[in-house]
């Protein structure tokens, strides 16, 4: 488990690779500046050690380049996936001042966003994966409220019912422990568990 937290963003993040291999072929990256707070998941295509080829292109890339806009980082991403397997790909922004959440995906990586601990704000990925070939980005933008929880995870987490995982959860890392115990996984796995705080 690594832990984050800052005055706006508490985050708890879960990465394990399938059973059997040393190696994950997701990836994830975390990081906040004064202004905002990012955070993305990469599947590469497959497991093991070609997956992770794939995935690790992402935090190469938001490592340098995370003050971008989201469709411009998965851009970026996109331009390295040449002559690589390819991976599901999401990116979400915190933006503090704004009060908004940004989320842009291309693949099965699924963010769920529980609103005023009623609401479930479920964004839809735009289908496929990035493999070096044109792809159509859509980024979408979401008002948050403190104590808003919101969770992104890979196809190797499946949860029988998200929305009742976030109503249970009166704060992120609430979130990451049931989602621990109830997931079921046979792939690589990971997972990032979050409440906003201010």
């Amino acid at each position: 488990m690594e832990v984050f937290r800052n005055d706006h963003v508490e985050a708890y993040v879960y990465n394990s690779a399938k059973h059997g291999n040393i190696e994950s072929g997701d990836t994830y990256y975390i990081h906040s500046e004064k202004d905002y707070f990012i955070c993305a998941i990469a599947d590469g295509l497959g497991n093991g050690v070609v997956a992770r080829q794939s995935a690790e292109v992402i935090p190469f890339v938001l490592k340098r380049y995370h003050h971008e806009s989201l469709d411009e980082l998965l851009s970026r991403c996109n331009e390295y996936m040449v002559q690589k397997r390819g991976a599901a790909v999401a990116i979400v922004r915190v933006n503090y001042k704004e009060g908004t959440i940004e989320y842009s995906c291309i693949g099965n990586v699924r963010l769920y966003i529980l609103h005023g601990g009623e609401k479930m704000i479920y964004p839809l990925p735009v289908m496929g994966y990035l493999s070096g070939r044109p792809q159509k980005m859509n980024t979408q933008t979401y008002k948050y409220e403190v104590g808003d929880l919101f969770f992104l995870h890979s196809d190797g987490i499946t949860l029988n019912s998200p929305k009742a995982s976030l109503k249970q959860s009166s704060n992120a890392f609430d979130l990451y422990n049931i989602v621990k115990e109830s997931a079921q996984s046979g792939d690589d796995a990971t997972f990032i568990a979050g409440s906003l705080l201010q």
